[in-house]
């Protein structure tokens, strides 16, 4: 087969790719790793969930492959090493889920401040809910300046937020600081004058447990944190530490490394720690951009009228770009009918 989907496009996007390529789509194949590699034999081009890892060996019963897709990012589900010595281009929808999960930290914010609104739907008395806060007139420190803090800048900025911000990467004196009204500073100071830290860093191997015992001795006593970075930036003893003496009140963060909090960690059943599973991409809106993204890139990279020289051979060349600007191949998002053919079954959880 030509194109196989394992983690299925929107109806729209899979229409259009089915118009140009042989699309087979078998999504039971995720959960199956032996039926799945007897069908990528003959697999020119892969779209795959996120728990899918493609090892050396993976691409050793894939001769024909050239593309592997993912609609959702990450670097530790794909050998990009290994791919890149046999030709195969690896290709994310990086900026697709961008302002959902800028709404997803938006939306943390706002319910740590509000710490009594998860009491009140739980059905505790008004009594014994904590008085909350509001976000307008407090400091927020903008940890990490991916493309979703672009977007998550000045809808906090609408709100009466004044912003600090901190990049490992990006120096002080970058115009793109001035840009998003976010002072500049450094994330000793950053630590020490937020009320509330929203966590976007592109990770590197270099900063596994940057976020550690050291660091979280700056932070301001009663402190909360949302997060969508990897979780294998924090020192677990750090956190937990910092979770139980008063310094950080709360922290809520997406996608966190399912081992993070398991039974027998520093982490495990502490309760103001909560995790969710990557809910932050998970949105309609965020399912059709990456939907065609993908089924964009595909068609471009089996098109025999493209030469294979001019195709990047992966996205994560340029993650750590700060442009957002969205893909001008993605759709507008303002009619309903773009999701007319879609079953409620199909339906992006």
């Amino acid at each position: 087969m030509e194109v196989l989907l394992i983690d299925p496009l929107v109806p729209e996007a899979l229409s259009w790719l089915q118009e140009r390529h042989e699309v087979t789509v078998l999504p039971e194949l995720g959960d199956d790793p032996m039926a799945l590699r007897a069908q990528v034999y003959k697999t020119r081009a892969l779209v795959l969930p996120p728990h899918v890892v493609v090892s050396r060996e993976f691409l050793d019963f894939a001769p024909l492959l050239k593309v592997v897709a993912r609609m959702q990012i990450s670097s530790d589900n794909t050998d990009l090493e290994a791919c890149a010595r046999r030709q195969v281009r690896v290709v994310q929808a990086r900026s697709a889920t961008v302002r959902s999960n800028a709404e997803y930290l938006l939306y943390g914010l706002l319910m740590l401040y509000r710490r009594g609104m998860v009491s009140a739907l739980l059905g505790r008395k008004l009594a014994q809910v904590r008085m909350g806060r509001e976000l307008a007139g407090s400091t927020v420190g903008l940890l990490g300046l991916a493309p979703v803090a672009h977007t998550l800048a000045p809808m906090l900025k609408g709100l009466g937020v004044r912003l600090l911000g901190y990049d490992p990467a990006v120096h002080h004196a970058a115009p793109i600081w001035e840009k998003l009204g976010v002072e500049p500073t450094s994330v000793t100071d950053l630590l020490a004058r937020s009320d509330a830290i929203s966590l976007q860093v592109v990770y590197a191997s270099r900063f596994r447990g940057w976020i550690n015992e050291r660091l979280l001795n700056h932070c301001k006593p009663g402190q909360l944190w949302v997060g969508v970075s990897r979780s294998s930036l924090f020192d677990a003893e750090a956190l937990a530490l910092a979770l139980t003496d008063g310094r950080i009140d709360a922290c809520l963060l997406d996608g966190a490394h399912p081992g993070l909090a398991a039974p027998g960690t520093p982490l495990h059943d502490i309760p103001n720690l909560h995790l969710t599973p990557r809910l932050g991409s998970h949105t309609r809106e965020a399912k059709l951009r990456a939907s065609w993204y993908v089924a964009h890139r595909i068609h471009e990279s089996l098109s025999p009228t493209v030469v294979r020289s001019e195709l990047p051979l992966s996205d994560f060349s340029v993650l750590d770009s700060l442009d957002s600007s969205p893909d001008p191949e993605w759709p507008q998002i303002e009619t309903p009918s773009q999701w007319s053919a879609m079953a409620p079954g199909d339906a992006p959880r």
